[in-house]
Protein backbone atom coordinates (compact mmCIF):
# COMPACT_ATOMS: atom_id res chain seq x y z
CA UNK A 1 0.00 0.00 0.00
CA UNK A 2 1.40 3.41 -0.98
CA UNK A 3 1.91 5.97 1.78
CA UNK A 4 -0.33 9.04 1.81
CA UNK A 5 1.11 12.33 0.57
CA UNK A 6 2.13 14.88 3.18
CA UNK A 7 -0.93 16.85 4.28
CA UNK A 8 -0.19 20.17 6.04
CA UNK A 9 -3.44 19.83 7.97
CA UNK A 10 -2.18 16.60 9.52
CA UNK A 11 1.44 17.62 10.10
CA UNK A 12 3.02 18.22 13.50
CA UNK A 13 0.51 20.08 15.68
CA UNK A 14 1.08 23.32 17.55
CA UNK A 15 3.10 22.70 20.68
CA UNK A 16 5.05 19.79 19.21
CA UNK A 17 8.81 19.99 19.77
CA UNK A 18 11.48 18.60 17.47
CA UNK A 19 15.00 18.23 18.82
CA UNK A 20 18.18 18.19 16.78
CA UNK A 21 19.74 14.76 16.55
CA UNK A 22 22.90 14.20 18.57
CA UNK A 23 25.03 14.08 15.43
CA UNK A 24 23.56 17.28 13.95
CA UNK A 25 25.86 20.26 14.34
CA UNK A 26 24.91 23.96 14.21
CA UNK A 27 27.34 26.33 12.50
CA UNK A 28 27.52 29.93 11.32
CA UNK A 29 25.54 31.28 14.23
CA UNK A 30 22.76 28.74 13.79
CA UNK A 31 22.35 29.36 10.07
CA UNK A 32 23.89 26.10 8.90
CA UNK A 33 23.15 22.54 10.03
CA UNK A 34 25.49 19.62 9.35
CA UNK A 35 24.22 16.08 9.76
CA UNK A 36 21.29 13.93 8.83
CA UNK A 37 20.86 10.67 6.98
CA UNK A 38 22.35 10.82 4.43
CA UNK A 39 24.82 13.45 5.65
CA UNK A 40 24.19 16.92 4.31
CA UNK A 41 24.85 20.60 4.88
CA UNK A 42 21.60 22.57 5.18
CA UNK A 43 21.16 26.34 5.25
CA UNK A 44 18.33 28.11 6.97
CA UNK A 45 16.68 31.16 5.46
CA UNK A 46 17.44 34.32 7.46
CA UNK A 47 13.92 34.42 8.88
CA UNK A 48 14.31 30.87 10.22
CA UNK A 49 17.64 31.27 11.97
CA UNK A 50 16.21 32.28 15.32
CA UNK A 51 13.59 29.54 15.46
CA UNK A 52 15.92 26.88 16.89
CA UNK A 53 16.79 27.48 20.55
CA UNK A 54 18.71 25.07 22.80
CA UNK A 55 18.78 22.62 19.86
CA UNK A 56 14.98 22.45 19.80
CA UNK A 57 12.23 23.88 17.62
CA UNK A 58 8.67 24.35 18.88
CA UNK A 59 5.87 24.26 16.31
CA UNK A 60 3.79 27.41 16.65
CA UNK A 61 2.62 28.27 13.13
CA UNK A 62 2.91 27.23 9.49
CA UNK A 63 6.47 28.51 9.20
CA UNK A 64 7.78 26.53 12.18
CA UNK A 65 5.68 23.53 11.09
CA UNK A 66 7.29 23.53 7.64
CA UNK A 67 10.79 23.87 9.03
CA UNK A 68 10.19 21.10 11.58
CA UNK A 69 8.89 18.77 8.87
CA UNK A 70 11.94 19.37 6.68
CA UNK A 71 14.41 18.85 9.52
CA UNK A 72 12.70 15.61 10.50
CA UNK A 73 12.58 14.32 6.93
CA UNK A 74 16.29 15.13 6.51
CA UNK A 75 17.13 13.08 9.60
CA UNK A 76 18.56 16.17 11.31
CA UNK A 77 15.90 16.34 14.03
CA UNK A 78 13.34 14.09 15.67
CA UNK A 79 9.94 14.78 17.26
CA UNK A 80 9.80 14.55 21.04
CA UNK A 81 6.91 12.09 21.58
CA UNK A 82 6.16 13.61 24.99
CA UNK A 83 5.05 16.80 23.20
CA UNK A 84 2.80 15.02 20.68
CA UNK A 85 -0.90 14.24 21.19
CA UNK A 86 -1.35 11.10 23.25
CA UNK A 87 -2.84 8.22 21.34
CA UNK A 88 -5.54 5.92 22.70
CA UNK A 89 -4.26 2.49 23.72
CA UNK A 90 -7.76 1.15 22.98
CA UNK A 91 -6.76 1.52 19.33
CA UNK A 92 -4.05 -1.14 19.77
CA UNK A 93 -4.31 -4.91 19.43
CA UNK A 94 -1.38 -7.01 20.64
CA UNK A 95 -0.28 -9.95 18.47
CA UNK A 96 2.07 -12.49 20.03
CA UNK A 97 3.58 -15.31 17.93
CA UNK A 98 4.74 -18.16 20.14
CA UNK A 99 6.38 -21.55 19.64
CA UNK A 100 6.75 -23.30 22.97
CA UNK A 101 7.95 -20.95 25.72
CA UNK A 102 4.69 -20.84 27.68
CA UNK A 103 6.26 -19.39 30.84
CA UNK A 104 7.75 -16.32 29.09
CA UNK A 105 4.38 -15.88 27.36
CA UNK A 106 2.65 -15.49 30.70
CA UNK A 107 5.24 -12.94 31.80
CA UNK A 108 4.71 -10.91 28.61
CA UNK A 109 0.91 -11.00 28.93
CA UNK A 110 1.16 -9.82 32.53
CA UNK A 111 3.18 -6.81 31.35
CA UNK A 112 0.61 -6.13 28.60
CA UNK A 113 -2.23 -6.10 31.11
CA UNK A 114 -0.22 -3.89 33.47
CA UNK A 115 0.54 -1.31 30.79
CA UNK A 116 -2.37 -1.57 28.33
CA UNK A 117 -5.21 -2.74 30.54
CA UNK A 118 -7.84 -4.72 28.65
CA UNK A 119 -6.37 -4.16 25.17
CA UNK A 120 -7.28 -7.04 22.84
CA UNK A 121 -4.54 -9.69 22.65
CA UNK A 122 -4.16 -12.40 20.00
CA UNK A 123 -1.74 -15.23 20.77
CA UNK A 124 -0.73 -17.29 17.74
CA UNK A 125 0.53 -20.77 18.63
CA UNK A 126 2.87 -21.56 15.75
CA UNK A 127 2.45 -25.33 15.79
CA UNK A 128 3.82 -26.08 19.27
CA UNK A 129 3.89 -29.67 20.50
CA UNK A 130 0.98 -31.04 22.57
CA UNK A 131 2.46 -30.32 26.00
CA UNK A 132 3.54 -26.79 25.07
CA UNK A 133 0.24 -26.14 23.30
CA UNK A 134 -1.72 -26.99 26.44
CA UNK A 135 0.45 -24.71 28.57
CA UNK A 136 0.14 -21.88 26.02
CA UNK A 137 -3.64 -22.24 26.06
CA UNK A 138 -3.68 -22.00 29.86
CA UNK A 139 -1.53 -18.87 29.90
CA UNK A 140 -3.54 -17.15 27.17
CA UNK A 141 -6.94 -18.08 28.59
CA UNK A 142 -6.00 -16.98 32.11
CA UNK A 143 -5.21 -13.49 30.82
CA UNK A 144 -8.15 -13.05 28.47
CA UNK A 145 -6.21 -13.44 25.23
CA UNK A 146 -7.68 -14.90 22.06
CA UNK A 147 -5.78 -18.00 20.92
CA UNK A 148 -5.13 -18.92 17.29
CA UNK A 149 -3.54 -22.33 16.74
CA UNK A 150 -1.68 -23.08 13.50
CA UNK A 151 -1.68 -26.77 12.55
CA UNK A 152 2.07 -26.79 11.84
CA UNK A 153 5.05 -24.56 12.48
CA UNK A 154 5.23 -21.92 9.74
CA UNK A 155 7.74 -19.46 11.18
CA UNK A 156 7.44 -16.00 12.71
CA UNK A 157 6.35 -14.17 9.54
CA UNK A 158 3.34 -16.40 8.88
CA UNK A 159 2.43 -16.54 12.58
CA UNK A 160 2.35 -12.75 12.81
CA UNK A 161 0.34 -12.55 9.59
CA UNK A 162 -2.21 -14.99 11.02
CA UNK A 163 -2.69 -12.66 13.98
CA UNK A 164 -2.69 -9.54 11.79
CA UNK A 165 -5.57 -10.92 9.73
CA UNK A 166 -7.73 -10.91 12.88
CA UNK A 167 -6.88 -7.37 14.05
CA UNK A 168 -9.77 -4.89 13.97
CA UNK A 169 -8.07 -1.86 15.51
CA UNK A 170 -6.05 0.85 13.69
CA UNK A 171 -2.78 -0.25 15.28
CA UNK A 172 -1.11 -3.57 16.06
CA UNK A 173 1.67 -4.23 18.53
CA UNK A 174 3.77 -7.23 17.54
CA UNK A 175 5.58 -8.60 20.59
CA UNK A 176 7.58 -11.82 20.81
CA UNK A 177 6.88 -14.04 23.77
CA UNK A 178 10.33 -13.47 25.33
CA UNK A 179 9.71 -9.72 25.65
CA UNK A 180 8.45 -7.72 28.64
CA UNK A 181 6.77 -4.34 28.04
CA UNK A 182 8.21 -1.61 30.24
CA UNK A 183 5.80 1.05 31.57
CA UNK A 184 4.80 3.73 29.10
CA UNK A 185 6.66 2.31 26.10
CA UNK A 186 3.60 1.75 23.90
CA UNK A 187 2.15 5.17 24.68
CA UNK A 188 5.39 6.87 23.60
CA UNK A 189 5.37 4.92 20.35
CA UNK A 190 1.70 5.63 19.75
CA UNK A 191 2.26 9.39 20.00
CA UNK A 192 4.54 9.27 16.95
CA UNK A 193 1.60 8.22 14.79
CA UNK A 194 0.54 11.86 14.69
CA UNK A 195 2.67 11.58 11.55
CA UNK A 196 0.22 10.20 8.95
CA UNK A 197 3.06 8.69 6.94
CA UNK A 198 4.43 6.66 9.84
CA UNK A 199 3.99 2.91 9.36
CA UNK A 200 6.09 1.49 12.20
CA UNK A 201 7.51 2.78 15.47
CA UNK A 202 10.04 0.59 17.25
CA UNK A 203 11.24 0.81 20.87
CA UNK A 204 14.71 0.13 22.16
CA UNK A 205 15.16 -3.54 23.07
CA UNK A 206 17.29 -3.87 26.20
CA UNK A 207 18.33 -6.97 28.10
CA UNK A 208 16.05 -8.34 30.80
CA UNK A 209 17.65 -8.02 34.22
CA UNK A 210 18.68 -11.39 35.61
CA UNK A 211 20.65 -12.25 38.76
CA UNK A 212 24.31 -13.17 38.19
CA UNK A 213 24.43 -12.94 34.38
CA UNK A 214 27.15 -15.00 32.71
CA UNK A 215 29.65 -13.62 30.18
CA UNK A 216 27.36 -14.21 27.19
CA UNK A 217 24.52 -12.30 28.84
CA UNK A 218 26.83 -9.45 29.80
CA UNK A 219 28.00 -9.22 26.20
CA UNK A 220 24.43 -9.29 24.87
CA UNK A 221 23.32 -6.67 27.36
CA UNK A 222 25.97 -4.39 25.88
CA UNK A 223 25.79 -5.37 22.22
CA UNK A 224 22.67 -7.30 21.35
CA UNK A 225 21.72 -7.54 17.68
CA UNK A 226 18.26 -6.33 18.72
CA UNK A 227 19.45 -3.15 20.45
CA UNK A 228 19.88 -0.24 18.03
CA UNK A 229 21.35 2.08 20.62
CA UNK A 230 20.51 5.39 22.27
CA UNK A 231 20.09 7.52 19.13
CA UNK A 232 16.64 7.54 17.57
CA UNK A 233 15.53 8.63 14.14
CA UNK A 234 13.98 7.60 10.86
CA UNK A 235 14.92 4.14 9.63
CA UNK A 236 16.30 4.05 6.09
CA UNK A 237 18.39 1.54 4.15
CA UNK A 238 22.08 2.47 3.87
CA UNK A 239 21.90 4.73 6.92
CA UNK A 240 23.09 4.33 10.53
CA UNK A 241 19.52 3.14 11.28
CA UNK A 242 18.97 0.79 8.36
CA UNK A 243 16.45 -1.59 9.98
CA UNK A 244 14.66 -2.38 13.23
CA UNK A 245 13.80 -5.68 14.80
CA UNK A 246 10.16 -6.72 15.00
CA UNK A 247 10.84 -8.37 18.34
CA UNK A 248 8.50 -5.58 19.44
CA UNK A 249 7.05 -2.90 17.15
CA UNK A 250 3.90 -0.82 16.90
CA UNK A 251 2.48 -0.61 13.38
CA UNK A 252 -0.31 1.09 11.47
CA UNK A 253 -2.53 -1.73 10.22
CA UNK A 254 -3.54 0.12 7.04
CA UNK A 255 0.12 0.40 6.02
CA UNK A 256 0.99 -3.27 6.38
CA UNK A 257 -1.08 -4.73 3.57
CA UNK A 258 -0.51 -8.50 3.62
CA UNK A 259 2.13 -8.08 6.32
CA UNK A 260 5.40 -9.95 6.54
CA UNK A 261 6.97 -11.86 3.68
CA UNK A 262 5.14 -15.16 3.43
CA UNK A 263 7.20 -18.12 4.59
CA UNK A 264 10.18 -16.07 5.82
CA UNK A 265 11.82 -17.54 8.91
CA UNK A 266 14.62 -15.02 9.23
CA UNK A 267 15.16 -11.37 8.20
CA UNK A 268 11.39 -10.92 7.86
CA UNK A 269 11.66 -7.73 9.90
CA UNK A 270 14.30 -6.19 7.61
CA UNK A 271 12.27 -7.15 4.54
CA UNK A 272 9.11 -5.52 5.91
CA UNK A 273 10.88 -2.30 6.87
CA UNK A 274 12.57 -1.94 3.48
CA UNK A 275 9.35 -2.63 1.59
CA UNK A 276 7.46 -0.02 3.60
CA UNK A 277 10.18 2.60 3.14
CA UNK A 278 10.27 1.81 -0.57
CA UNK A 279 6.52 2.45 -0.76
CA UNK A 280 6.92 5.89 0.80
CA UNK A 281 6.06 5.10 4.41
CA UNK A 282 8.20 6.16 7.34
CA UNK A 283 9.63 3.86 10.00
CA UNK A 284 10.89 5.37 13.26
CA UNK A 285 13.11 4.13 16.05
CA UNK A 286 12.33 5.66 19.46
CA UNK A 287 14.87 4.68 22.16
CA UNK A 288 12.97 6.55 24.90
CA UNK A 289 10.42 3.73 24.66
CA UNK A 290 11.99 0.54 25.99
CA UNK A 291 11.10 -3.12 26.26
CA UNK A 292 13.14 -5.88 27.90
CA UNK A 293 14.17 -9.04 26.06
CA UNK A 294 15.29 -12.34 27.54
CA UNK A 295 18.62 -12.80 25.76
CA UNK A 296 20.06 -16.26 25.17
CA UNK A 297 22.57 -17.17 27.86
CA UNK A 298 23.76 -20.60 26.64
CA UNK A 299 26.71 -20.16 24.27
CA UNK A 300 25.48 -22.82 21.84
CA UNK A 301 22.01 -21.35 21.45
CA UNK A 302 23.45 -17.83 21.25
CA UNK A 303 25.89 -18.72 18.47
CA UNK A 304 23.21 -20.73 16.68
CA UNK A 305 20.95 -17.72 16.57
CA UNK A 306 23.73 -15.52 15.21
CA UNK A 307 24.31 -18.11 12.48
CA UNK A 308 20.61 -18.05 11.60
CA UNK A 309 20.67 -14.26 11.36
CA UNK A 310 23.49 -14.52 8.85
CA UNK A 311 21.60 -16.93 6.61
CA UNK A 312 18.98 -14.24 5.95
CA UNK A 313 21.40 -12.07 3.94
CA UNK A 314 20.99 -14.12 0.74
CA UNK A 315 17.19 -13.87 0.80
CA UNK A 316 17.38 -10.14 1.46
CA UNK A 317 19.73 -9.70 -1.50
CA UNK A 318 17.35 -11.65 -3.73
CA UNK A 319 14.45 -9.42 -2.67
CA UNK A 320 16.21 -6.05 -2.33
CA UNK A 321 19.47 -6.19 -4.28
CA UNK A 322 22.24 -3.85 -3.09
CA UNK A 323 20.25 -2.73 -0.04
CA UNK A 324 21.52 -5.97 1.55
CA UNK A 325 25.21 -5.30 0.80
CA UNK A 326 27.55 -5.93 3.77
CA UNK A 327 29.36 -2.62 3.11
CA UNK A 328 28.33 0.59 1.36
CA UNK A 329 31.22 2.69 0.09
CA UNK A 330 31.80 5.80 -1.95
CA UNK A 331 34.28 5.16 -4.81
CA UNK A 332 37.08 7.08 -3.08
CA UNK A 333 36.49 5.06 0.11
CA UNK A 334 36.74 1.81 -1.86
CA UNK A 335 40.08 2.98 -3.29
CA UNK A 336 41.28 3.93 0.19
CA UNK A 337 40.31 0.54 1.63
CA UNK A 338 41.97 -1.32 -1.22
CA UNK A 339 45.17 0.62 -0.69
CA UNK A 340 45.19 0.02 3.06
CA UNK A 341 44.50 -3.70 2.62
CA UNK A 342 47.31 -4.08 0.06
CA UNK A 343 49.98 -2.93 2.58
CA UNK A 344 52.45 -1.96 -0.16
CA UNK A 345 54.89 0.91 -0.47
CA UNK A 346 52.30 2.82 -2.47
CA UNK A 347 49.43 2.22 -0.04
CA UNK A 348 49.88 5.34 2.09
CA UNK A 349 50.20 7.79 -0.86
CA UNK A 350 47.17 6.30 -2.61
CA UNK A 351 45.04 6.29 0.58
CA UNK A 352 46.03 9.87 1.41
CA UNK A 353 45.39 10.91 -2.18
CA UNK A 354 41.89 9.39 -2.09
CA UNK A 355 41.09 11.21 1.16
CA UNK A 356 42.45 14.53 -0.15
CA UNK A 357 40.40 14.15 -3.33
CA UNK A 358 37.28 13.46 -1.25
CA UNK A 359 37.96 16.47 0.98
CA UNK A 360 38.41 18.80 -1.99
CA UNK A 361 35.26 17.50 -3.67
CA UNK A 362 33.29 17.86 -0.44
CA UNK A 363 34.61 21.39 0.03
CA UNK A 364 33.33 22.39 -3.41
CA UNK A 365 29.92 20.89 -2.76
CA UNK A 366 29.46 22.47 0.68
CA UNK A 367 29.18 25.94 -0.73
CA UNK A 368 29.83 29.16 1.12
CA UNK A 369 30.14 28.72 4.88
CA UNK A 370 32.58 29.69 7.59
CA UNK A 371 35.66 27.45 7.86
CA UNK A 372 34.62 25.52 4.79
CA UNK A 373 37.98 23.73 4.61
CA UNK A 374 37.79 22.60 8.24
CA UNK A 375 34.24 21.35 7.77
CA UNK A 376 35.21 19.42 4.65
CA UNK A 377 38.16 17.88 6.50
CA UNK A 378 35.92 16.84 9.36
CA UNK A 379 33.33 15.25 7.08
CA UNK A 380 36.07 13.44 5.17
CA UNK A 381 37.59 12.17 8.41
CA UNK A 382 34.19 10.77 9.36
CA UNK A 383 34.03 9.09 5.95
CA UNK A 384 37.49 7.59 6.40
CA UNK A 385 36.52 6.25 9.83
CA UNK A 386 33.32 4.73 8.43
CA UNK A 387 35.21 3.12 5.55
CA UNK A 388 37.82 1.59 7.85
CA UNK A 389 35.10 0.33 10.18
CA UNK A 390 33.29 -1.36 7.31
CA UNK A 391 36.55 -2.74 5.97
CA UNK A 392 37.43 -4.36 9.29
CA UNK A 393 33.90 -5.82 9.46
CA UNK A 394 34.42 -7.39 6.04
CA UNK A 395 37.70 -8.94 7.20
CA UNK A 396 36.47 -10.45 10.48
CA UNK A 397 32.72 -10.84 9.93
CA UNK A 398 31.31 -11.10 6.41
CA UNK A 399 34.40 -12.37 4.59
CA UNK A 400 36.22 -14.11 7.41
CA UNK A 401 36.43 -17.52 5.65
CA UNK A 402 38.32 -15.93 2.75
CA UNK A 403 40.55 -13.88 5.06
CA UNK A 404 41.23 -16.94 7.22
CA UNK A 405 42.63 -18.72 4.15
CA UNK A 406 44.64 -15.61 3.25
CA UNK A 407 46.06 -15.46 6.78
CA UNK A 408 47.35 -19.01 6.45
CA UNK A 409 49.51 -18.19 3.45
CA UNK A 410 50.23 -14.46 3.76
CA UNK A 411 51.95 -12.40 6.43
CA UNK A 412 50.05 -9.35 5.22
CA UNK A 413 46.82 -11.29 5.52
CA UNK A 414 47.62 -12.26 9.11
CA UNK A 415 48.49 -8.69 9.97
CA UNK A 416 45.28 -7.37 8.45
CA UNK A 417 43.11 -9.89 10.30
CA UNK A 418 44.90 -9.32 13.62
CA UNK A 419 44.68 -5.54 13.44
CA UNK A 420 41.04 -5.63 12.35
CA UNK A 421 40.05 -8.09 15.07
CA UNK A 422 41.74 -6.22 17.91
CA UNK A 423 40.95 -2.68 16.76
CA UNK A 424 37.27 -3.46 16.20
CA UNK A 425 36.89 -5.00 19.66
CA UNK A 426 38.84 -2.19 21.34
CA UNK A 427 36.71 0.53 19.72
CA UNK A 428 33.48 -1.25 20.61
CA UNK A 429 34.65 -1.86 24.16
CA UNK A 430 35.47 1.81 24.63
CA UNK A 431 32.13 2.85 23.11
CA UNK A 432 29.91 0.42 25.03
CA UNK A 433 31.66 0.13 28.40
CA UNK A 434 30.25 -3.37 29.00
CA UNK A 435 30.19 -5.09 32.38
CA UNK A 436 32.78 -7.51 31.06
CA UNK A 437 36.58 -7.58 30.98
CA UNK A 438 38.26 -6.69 27.65
CA UNK A 439 39.60 -10.18 26.93
CA UNK A 440 36.27 -11.95 27.22
CA UNK A 441 34.59 -9.16 25.31
CA UNK A 442 37.10 -9.59 22.47
CA UNK A 443 36.59 -13.36 22.39
CA UNK A 444 32.78 -13.08 22.37
CA UNK A 445 32.88 -10.29 19.80
CA UNK A 446 34.90 -12.48 17.46
CA UNK A 447 32.66 -15.51 18.07
CA UNK A 448 29.63 -13.34 17.31
CA UNK A 449 31.15 -12.32 13.97
CA UNK A 450 32.35 -15.83 13.12
CA UNK A 451 28.86 -17.26 13.64
CA UNK A 452 27.12 -14.53 11.64
CA UNK A 453 29.67 -14.69 8.82
CA UNK A 454 29.40 -18.48 8.64
CA UNK A 455 25.63 -18.11 8.33
CA UNK A 456 25.99 -15.51 5.58
CA UNK A 457 28.28 -17.79 3.57
CA UNK A 458 26.04 -20.80 4.14
CA UNK A 459 22.98 -18.88 2.98
CA UNK A 460 24.81 -17.52 -0.07
CA UNK A 461 26.13 -20.94 -1.10
CA UNK A 462 22.73 -22.54 -0.57
CA UNK A 463 21.12 -19.85 -2.74
CA UNK A 464 23.61 -20.40 -5.55
CA UNK A 465 24.84 -16.79 -5.53
CA UNK A 466 27.51 -14.87 -3.63
CA UNK A 467 25.98 -11.49 -4.42
CA UNK A 468 24.89 -11.05 -0.79
CA UNK A 469 28.58 -10.89 0.15
CA UNK A 470 29.48 -8.17 -2.34
CA UNK A 471 29.93 -4.57 -1.13
CA UNK A 472 28.01 -1.80 -2.83
CA UNK A 473 29.95 1.14 -4.23
CA UNK A 474 27.68 4.14 -4.64
CA UNK A 475 28.56 7.24 -6.56
CA UNK A 476 27.05 9.80 -4.19
CA UNK A 477 27.64 9.55 -0.45
CA UNK A 478 27.23 13.21 0.55
CA UNK A 479 24.26 15.50 0.04
CA UNK A 480 25.25 18.95 -1.25
CA UNK A 481 24.17 22.31 0.04
CA UNK A 482 21.13 22.72 -2.14
CA UNK A 483 19.19 20.33 0.12
CA UNK A 484 18.01 23.24 2.22
CA UNK A 485 15.24 23.31 4.81
CA UNK A 486 13.68 26.77 4.64
CA UNK A 487 10.77 28.46 6.38
CA UNK A 488 8.47 28.00 3.39
CA UNK A 489 5.07 26.36 2.92
CA UNK A 490 5.32 22.56 3.12
CA UNK A 491 5.46 20.62 -0.10
CA UNK A 492 2.52 18.37 -0.95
Amino acid sequence: MTAPADDPRRALPDGAVVRLARRTRLRDGGGVLVGGAPARVSRLAPAARGLIADRALTVRDERTRALAARLVDAGQADPDPRTLPAGNVRDVTVVVPVFGRAAPLGRLLDSVRADLGDAPVIVVDDGSGPADAAAIRREATARGAKLVVLPRNRGPADARNAGLARVRTPFVLFADSDVVLLPGAVRLLLAHFADPRLAIAAPRVVGLDVPRPNAVLRYEQARSSLDHGADGGLVRPHSPLSWVSTTCVLARVSALGDGFGRGMRVAEDVDLVWRLVGEGWRVRYEPAARVAHEHRAAAGRWLGRKFVYGTGAADLERRHGPLAAPAVLAPWAAVLLGAVAAQRWWSAPVAIGAAVWAARRTRRRIGATADRGALAARLTAQGVSAALTQGSALAVRHWWPAFAVAALVSRRGRRLVLVSAVADAAIEYARLRPRLDPVRFLVLRRLDDLAYGAGAWWGAIRSGSLRALAPYVRSRAFRPAEATPRAAPPEV
